[in-house]
């Protein structure tokens, strides 16, 4: 590993965006995501509304009966060790980035922001990194830009962790996968291909005329190596290796039957679908029905109780930092002589 650089002065005043408050995203952009949350629970309802119609039964019958035939006891003891598994990873993933290309931090100082940025995730996954800049900022003296740049390229190599893993699990399931992931392998080679012009491009070996590299945002670009995105795919894994295990497990006490191999090449599928801003994860709970059309009722409450457990669970581990994470945002640093 490379020791990491002295945080850069940045760019000049001239250079530094314009002061005053944000503005507020347009209405039109505020309402895409409810939207599309709507269509999404649209759709799941004529499909439950569907099955349960052939048995008799209204949807919301038909849900609850899902619902009373679940151990819970058993889900909670397989969803409570995850998400804390999923916690210590995610901040071993943010601490070597910061590490990497900001400032010496130590992965116990990490944990009280990672952990209290879940709880604006709950609204927004963006605010939620963006406490992590300004905390960082505070705490250790880290130009927020840089701290920006950082969770820039942590949000650049989730893409090609997830789409890695899709491609292995295509490759090992692709007969028993729906046809539309065919696609998988040539978006994986596409994204190859951009991936290597990319680096190219940060080295300075391609386009030298153009200067957006230069931009204070992507200073983590900058300094980045192939091995640098490498260790983020690898330091990832475990999370979607555990989640594998976990998820088939789950389906198993909802009642569908499912193969560990299966569930490789799902997941990241899945798990870009919860990656669209949508209200209570509804496209990653619509893709679950789509994935298994038969179940429709069992793959809703699955997707309801399974992404949103994670949301808000994450969210309640964070309240285990929240005041030490306030106490270092609110304190004066000491002045530097």
């Amino acid at each position: 590993m490379s020791e990491p650089q002295a945080p850069s002065s940045g760019p000049p005043a001239s250079g530094a965006p314009a002061s005053g408050p944000p503005r507020r995203p347009s209405l039109a952009k505020r309402a895409i995501p409810w939207l599309l949350a709507a269509a999404c629970f649209a759709y799941l309802y004529s499909r439950v509304n569907a099955a349960a119609a052939r048995e008799g039964l209204t949807a919301f019958t038909f849900l609850a009966n899902v619902f009373a035939t679940v151990n819970w006891v058993a889900w909670l003891s397989l969803m409570i060790p995850y998400s804390f598994f999923f916690f210590l990873v995610d901040t071993a993933v943010v601490w070597r980035v910061i590490n990497w290309f900001n400032a010496r931090v130590r992965y116990r100082d990490i944990l009280p922001i990672r952990g209290s940025a879940y709880i604006l995730s709950i609204v927004n996954e963006q605010v939620g990194k963006g406490a992590m800049a300004l905390y960082l900022n505070r705490r250790d003296g880290v130009p927020g830009w840089e701290v920006g740049s950082s969770m820039l390229f942590v949000m650049f190599c989730e893409f090609y962790y997830l789409l890695t893993w899709a491609t292995i699990g295509y490759f090992l399931t692709g007969d028993t996968l729906p046809s539309e992931f065919a696609l998988i392998p040539y978006l994986a080679f596409g994204a190859l291909v951009f991936l290597a012009a990319w680096l190219l491009y940060f080295s300075g070996r391609i386009g030298a005329g153009i200067t957006l590299r230069e931009r204070p945002i992507l200073l983590a670009f900058r300094k980045a190596k192939l091995r640098h995105y490498l260790g983020i795919v690898a330091l990832r894994s475990p999370a979607l290796l555990a989640a594998v295990v976990v998820y088939t497990t789950a389906l198993h006490l909802f009642g569908v039957e499912a193969k560990f191999v299966e569930m490789l090449g799902y997941l990241p599928v899945i798990f870009f679908g919860a990656a669209i801003p949508t209200p209570m994860r509804a496209a990653a709970i619509t893709l679950w029905v789509t994935l298994f059309p038969d179940r429709p009722a069992e793959m809703t409450a699955f997707g309801i109780v399974q992404h949103n457990f994670f949301i808000f669970f994450n969210a309640a581990i964070g309240m285990i930092f929240l005041r030490r994470a306030n106490r270092e945002l609110l304190e004066e640093r000491p002045a530097e002589t």
